[in-house]
């Protein structure tokens, strides 16, 4: 039986595992992926000592990390049954190629983040790929030139828009309420930008074309409308991947914690976007990573 299992590959699970091997824990590093949502963020301008990077250079730089530090990581595996155990946990993972293998730890670390929210809107599924996307960084350069629609409200869509607006001829924002929710910079680079459209009190009803997008239908103040779109960019929110978790959790499936990151079962600690913490900012996922690697710690140390 290992010290402690971490899951999640992104940046509160990357932390957590440099602090683990800086204190010579006997662990291991599940992820499906290495970098998460890191990966799948744009222009990244609020991280200390770094004016600007992107996503994709952040995910690099924390798997060289892992790799510099040592870490063990059983990467492309996700987490399907987490249960205790005599001793600790058992944490039972599949890989994409449907090898399953167990591990056994006497403390785990659950650092999985979050998923994309689906619309639920009738060609939503069947054009997954085919123009619909949940990320605008990875797939935002296949609609240079054509015109697309971001559709959400927060901070992923504005910047989902404005990445766009750099790239395609024309940008359609559909947005359900009368405002946006995101940061104010960006709503007002939003709405200076000469390309853009934004649409509020919109809902869509549905994303048209068959085998590719070609538009997309909304009501708006209930009289319906159809956009030409070659690309459609979803950004709703997220649901934290916690399903396979047995601690509490709220009425959003986000895992409940202390300060210290505990859970409400001994040895189970959990940092990042999966919790109930308010801010999901990278951040504060690599302070809870840090402080669940400790917190860890200390428990292991009192076993």
């Amino acid at each position: 039986m290992m010290d402690l299992i971490i899951i999640g590959g992104s940046i509160a699970g990357t932390t957590a595992a440099v602090y683990a091997s800086r204190r010579k824990l006997d662990f291991v590093l599940l992820a499906s992926d290495l970098g998460g949502e890191v990966a799948l963020s744009g222009v990244v301008e609020n991280w200390p000592t770094v004016n600007s990077t992107t996503g994709f250079e952040m995910a690099d730089q924390l798997k060289a990390q892992l790799i510099y530090n040592n870490v063990t990581i059983e990467e492309g595996f996700t987490v399907e049954k987490l249960e205790q155990v005599p001793g600790g946990w058992s944490a039972t993972a599949t890989s994409l190629s449907g090898v399953t293998k167990t591990f056994e730890a006497r403390a785990v670390i659950i650092a999985t983040g979050v998923k994309p929210k689906k619309l639920g809107a009738p060609g939503e599924e069947a054009n997954y790929h085919h123009g619909v996307t949940y990320c605008t960084t990875c797939d935002g350069p296949l609609f240079k030139n054509k015109i697309t629609t971001t559709i959400g409200g927060g901070n992923s869509a504005l910047e989902s828009a404005l990445m766009m607006a750099m790239l395609a001829k024309k940008v359609y924002v559909i947005n359900k309420n009368d405002k946006f929710k995101g940061d104010q910079i960006l709503i007002d680079k939003l709405a200076a930008t000469p390309n853009v459209e934004i649409i509020y009190n919109a809902l869509t009803q549905k994303i048209e074309g068959e085998g590719a997008v070609s538009g997309v239908t909304f009501t708006q103040n209930g009289v319906p409308r159809t956009v030409e779109s070659q690309g459609v960019m979803i950004h709703i929110g997220n649901k934290a991947n916690s399903a396979f978790v047995p601690a509490e959790k709220d009425p959003l499936g986000q895992i409940m914690v202390d300060a210290l990151c505990r859970t409400n079962m001994p040895g189970l600690f959990a940092a990042g976007d999966v919790t109930n913490t308010p801010y999901k900012q990278i951040v504060v996922a690599a302070g809870m990573g840090c402080t669940a690697a400790l917190a860890a710690i200390e428990y292991l140390n009192r076993l």
